[in-house]
């Protein structure tokens, strides 16, 4: 059982930068794969960006390729996502999830693939 806790979102103005924090308990984050999703008003959950758990495989949507990084500290049990040159479409709750990934699985994105999900956090872009 793993469970998320998401924190650092809020109100930025456009081309600010935000970095998203999420929280993990369990002792065992690096079997997990974790995912960073978005969802905005009357639109469907989007990836944004997904890591495994040693932190060796990076995906990142091309929507935020160059503006968004994922990271993530084991040691702290925690995953990051920098988010940089904020627009406005932006503009959603963020949430971190994770699943327990086989070491020969691919990287999943699909958010039916993760079991794991925060509370999520607010991001809010003003132009």
């Amino acid at each position: 059982q793993v469970q998320l806790v998401e924190s650092g979102g809020g109100l930025v103005q456009a081309g600010g930068s935000l970095r998203l924090s999420c929280a993990a308990s369990g002792r065992t984050f690096t079997m997990y794969a974790m995912g960073w999703f978005r969802q905005a008003p009357g639109k469907e959950r989007e990836v944004v960006a997904a890591i495994s758990g040693s932190g060796r495989s990076t995906y990142s949507a091309d929507s935020v390729k160059g503006r968004f990084t994922i990271s993530r500290d084991n040691a702290k049990n925690a995953a990051y996502l920098q988010i940089n040159k904020l627009k406005p479409e932006d503009t959603a709750v963020y949430y971190c999830a994770a699943y327990r990934r086989l070491n020969s699985a691919p990287l999943y994105v699909s958010p039916n693939r993760y079991d794991y999900w925060g509370q999520g956090t607010q991001v809010t872009v003003s132009s």
